[in-house]
């Protein structure tokens, strides 16, 4: 539930009128702990790591089970925004964060798309692959691990403005992290190096960071997993699969229908590719780097990389 227009302005008024949140008491003030309030699943984890051993707080604002691209604010969300010491986003992304953002945060913030260098459309997908109605900038940059070690060092930077005393700590945690995320990168170049096909059809276009990796990739959708394909678009695919030899399309753990009843209609192999934009039941025990490890394991069973 978003904020009304009203709530919002009273909540503007007595922050003003008291100097502190309006929406908790649970500050940095009462226990001494920076807290984090990150948008979504891969930022919280890079607060995590770049936090860990601090007693730093990281309160994540999209639930997990909860589709990202629609997420809606609660109080309560709205409340850990607002009274975070550093709030980690990607503007243009979640339009419902940007307001509060703009309108509640009393912290310091890192916008993503500020320090990660996000690809347009046009540099990761062909001319002739349907449009893309959802801005200019591809938002999944997470894909590219390289790109998440420069978001780590960005909020470790951050955050040692905000908090001196464990300045050392949160920058020796990113350089740590930018490690596991540079082996990360090294095994996807070297994982894909060698394959029998190198394009994959996927739900929705959350994948096109891997195409450095040298993969072309393909969506039924757009940006926006609840979107409905086209029939022109379909039968582009059904083309682009016999021309390639493909066998898998690849659906996501938080919306499986659409690429299931894809691979279903074509009698072709259903695969799970996650976008890691949030994890689920099933993935309650993975993390961003686990995840990503499973999908180039899917990936080269896939292709036939050796």
């Amino acid at each position: 539930m978003r904020l009304s227009s009203g709530l919002v302005a009273l909540s503007s008024l007595a922050l003003l009128a008291s100097g502190c949140s309006a929406f908790s008491d649970d500050t940095k003030g009462d226990d001494g702990k920076v807290s984090v309030a990150a948008a979504f699943y891969p930022l919280a984890y890079v607060a995590e790591r770049v936090t860990e051993g601090t007693g730093a707080r990281v309160d994540l604002l999209t639930q997990p089970g909860t589709e990202p691209h629609d997420l809606e604010l609660t109080i309560k969300e709205t409340a850990d925004l607002a009274d975070a010491d550093l709030v980690v986003y990607e503007s243009g992304f979640q339009p419902a964060v940007d307001d509060a953002v703009e309108q509640n945060a009393t912290g310091a913030t890192v916008d993503a798309t500020k320090v990660v260098d996000p690809l347009p459309f046009e540099e990761h997908a062909d001319e002739e692959e349907h449009d893309h109605d959802h801005g200019d900038l591809d938002p999944h940059f997470w894909q590219d691990p390289l790109r998440v070690a420069d978001l780590a060092d960005a909020v470790a930077d951050e955050l040692a403005g905000v908090d001196a005393d464990h300045a050392d700590a949160y920058r020796e945690n990113a350089a740590a992290l930018r490690a596991d995320l540079t082996t990360l990168d090294e095994s996807y170049a070297a994982g894909l190096a060698d394959c029998d096909r190198d394009t994959i059809v996927v739900s929705h276009d959350a994948f096109g960071y891997l195409e450095k990796y040298g993969l072309h990739v393909a969506s039924i959708v757009g940006l926006s997993p609840d979107a409905e394909p086209t029939g022109a678009v379909l039968g582009e695919l059904q083309d682009l699969i016999k021309t390639e030899g493909i066998t898998t399309v690849f659906s996501e753990p938080l919306k499986p229908a659409l690429g299931a009843s894809f691979a279903d209609d074509l009698g072709l192999t259903n695969g799970v590719l996650d976008p890691v934009e949030g994890l689920t039941d099933a993935t309650a025990d993975e993390d961003y780097l686990s995840l990503m490890k499973t999908n180039l394991a899917t990936l080269r069973s896939a292709n036939g990389c050796r």
